[in-house]
């Protein structure tokens, strides 16, 4: 078996050599990093309008836009928002399997083809995995104590509590799944079939995986770059947005902050790209490796 140092070496080499791999890697990413900036947007106008005295409401954007542009923009901008919306909830999972599936055969050394196929057929298991571990993401946590503060009703403290306990079970039990999103594209096992092996082989080689993660996390500093990232962005398209209406029209001056706001997503998604297909990559291979060794409950 291969050691992690050369896990993660084979997985930096097929990430920066293989084009189909970073193609799709940008493709989720940069669909992923949309939908993350949305949810920031939002919470940085209710958290602004909450030091301010205001009452923000959840379709004030929404209500502004309407009277201040004609309704047939309007309705065409809410129309191609709720596409988008549906767009991005649904690519990650996509584009999943497509990377896993594209970088098992990389290890294998096979030709570097089918990856529409991999990402349809193992789209709707994905999908469901995606589903069960998504309050494991920052910033669908911050979204729900912005509502918990906004409406808990005196409630704030118990509901705060049980949010970030649910937070951090499910980062857990999402670590011990690493094994999971290969399991269903290289093992060809459902979701739960998947998940259970995945704990049984982290449990098995606790100490190769444990080292494995550490060195990924040292690499990567994904989550950290990431929450940055989707963190700054929406901040500069928001102050960018305020300070061009002291020289142009509110409307124009937020379609050119949305603008600039679009073409750091881009740069960013590129980036993240390389990192989101090393992730994968480095899961995939530990996977296949591990699959190569004798499982610990079988005797002779």
């Amino acid at each position: 078996m291969l050691t992690p140092r050369e896990i993660i070496a084979q997985a930096w080499t097929v990430t920066t050599t293989e084009r189909a791999l970073k193609r799709w890697g940008f493709f989720g990413s940069f669909f992923e990093i949309l939908l993350d900036i949305k949810l920031i947007i939002y919470q940085i106008y209710f958290i602004e309008s909450y030091i301010n005295g205001g009452n923000a409401g959840l379709f004030d954007i929404e209500i502004y836009l309407y009277h201040a542009i004609p309704p047939v923009i309007f309705w065409t901008l809410i129309g191609l928002f709720l596409l988008l919306v549906i767009i991005e909830l649904f690519v990650p999972s996509l584009s999943s399997g497509a990377i896993i599936g594209l970088a098992a055969k990389a290890h294998n050394r096979e030709p570097m083809t089918g990856g529409l196929v991999l990402a349809m057929y193992n789209f709707f298991p994905m999908l469901e995995l995606h589903g069960l571990f998504i309050f494991s993401s920052i910033p669908i946590l911050i979204t729900a104590l912005s509502v918990i503060l906004r409406y808990g009703s005196g409630l704030q403290p118990i509901l705060v509590t049980v949010t970030m306990v649910i937070w951090i079970v499910s980062n857990i039990l999402k670590f011990f799944s690493s094994f999971t999103e290969p399991g269903i594209v290289v093992g060809k096992q459902g979701v739960f079939a998947a998940g259970a092996k995945s704990i049984k082989l982290i449990v098995s080689y606790l100490p190769h995986v444990v080292f494995l993660f550490l060195l990924l996390t040292v690499i990567s500093l994904r989550i950290l770059a990431n929450t940055l990232i989707i963190t700054l962005i929406p901040a500069i398209m928001m102050g960018g947005g305020v300070l061009l209406t002291y020289i142009l029209s509110p409307m124009i001056s937020y379609s050119i902050a949305g603008l600039i706001g679009l073409a750091l997503t881009v740069v960013a998604a590129y980036f993240f790209a390389y990192l989101h297909v090393f992730k994968q990559a480095v899961w995939t291979i530990m996977y296949m490796e591990l699959m190569k060794e004798k499982e610990l409950d079988k005797i002779g």
